[in-house]
């Protein structure tokens, strides 16, 4: 099997999961579980479970206790989106070539609808507890998911780049945005995998910067394409970056410069990836495409 087929195996192995831990669409909050369902099937590489369920069999993990993390870092990936896309924020109307939930919904709906997705992201990875695998490990991954969604990660960084809209931004602020925002999850996702299969804590660490890597190049490659990209091939309004007046790795860098580091970064991350004692060579090819995509 090629790496092409492989991808869409795993993808549609997820997918399964994912859609098994969904809510049913009944009782007087309908609106809002449909709203939830709707955005979660939206599309989406589903990047953040893979490289959650990659990093877990890499390190040896076979149980099923990864599954409900899996489902709960896409929740909280895409309660991230639908939160993005609000007007109050960067005002979008289309993503992946479809309506936001906000769009859809409405901007109330929208709302509560990011709140409900983190939620059940949490209600969901709390299941891990009650299977026959749960160890004390199971308890520090849901810590490391918690905490990279929250205010010393993913939200942290969200913060600083909204009150950074408009305004001059140095190499240093715009570093600490790309780490929190965009590579906390990606971290977390790593980690999560590793611990849950054991992995020791020098180990852990190293994916831990593996993962930050890996989330830099794949941001600075996402400004990348805001610039080189069409609506139709991306799926979301390109030059939105612009348009929010907000700056970016290319807006401060060059564009030249942006895809230079862009393989620096990448290959960095993959080299390090391939001098851990363990392998998942399907892994490396992931990370690789990622960094490298078109859309």
């Amino acid at each position: 099997m090629d790496f092409k087929e492989a991808l869409l195996t795993k993808t549609e192995e997820i997918e399964a999961i994912i859609k098994s831990y969904l809510p049913r669409e009944d009782g007087f909050q309908k609106t809002i579980l449909e709203a939830m369902n709707y955005s979660i099937l939206a599309g989406g590489k589903r990047l953040r479970p893979m490289l959650m369920q990659e990093t877990y069999r890499m390190f040896g993990g076979k149980g099923e206790i990864i599954n409900p993390f899996m489902v709960a870092i896409e929740m909280i990936h895409t309660y991230s989106l639908v939160h993005d896309d609000l007007p109050a924020m960067d005002n979008d109307q289309y993503r992946r070539g479809k309506e936001t939930t906000w769009a859809k919904f409405g901007e109330d709906m929208g709302i509560l609808c990011g709140d409900a997705l983190l939620n059940y992201a949490f209600e969901t990875a709390a299941q891990a507890f009650s299977l026959p695998e749960a160890d004390a490990n199971t308890g520090k991954a849901f810590q490391i998911l918690a905490n990279k969604a929250g205010i010393y990660g993913m939200i942290g960084g969200q913060v600083v780049d909204v009150q950074a809209v408009g305004m001059p931004l140095e190499r240093k602020r715009l570093d600490f945005i790309y780490a929190l925002k965009t590579g906390a999850l990606i971290e977390a996702s790593m980690m999560v995998g590793a611990v849950l299969a054991g992995a020791e804590e020098a180990l852990v660490e190293r994916i831990s910067q593996v993962a930050l890597d890996v989330g830099l190049a794949f941001q600075i490659q996402d400004d990348i394409l805001d610039v080189t990209s069409t609506l139709e091939v991306l799926g979301k309004p390109i030059h939105s970056d612009d348009k929010n007046e907000k700056t970016t790795y290319v807006t401060l860098e060059g564009l030249e410069k942006a895809k230079k580091d862009v393989e620096r970064i990448s290959r960095r991350a993959m080299e390090s990836l391939g001098s851990l004692p363990c392998e998942n060579p399907f892994l490396l090819e992931l990370i690789e495409m990622l960094i490298t995509r078109e859309k």
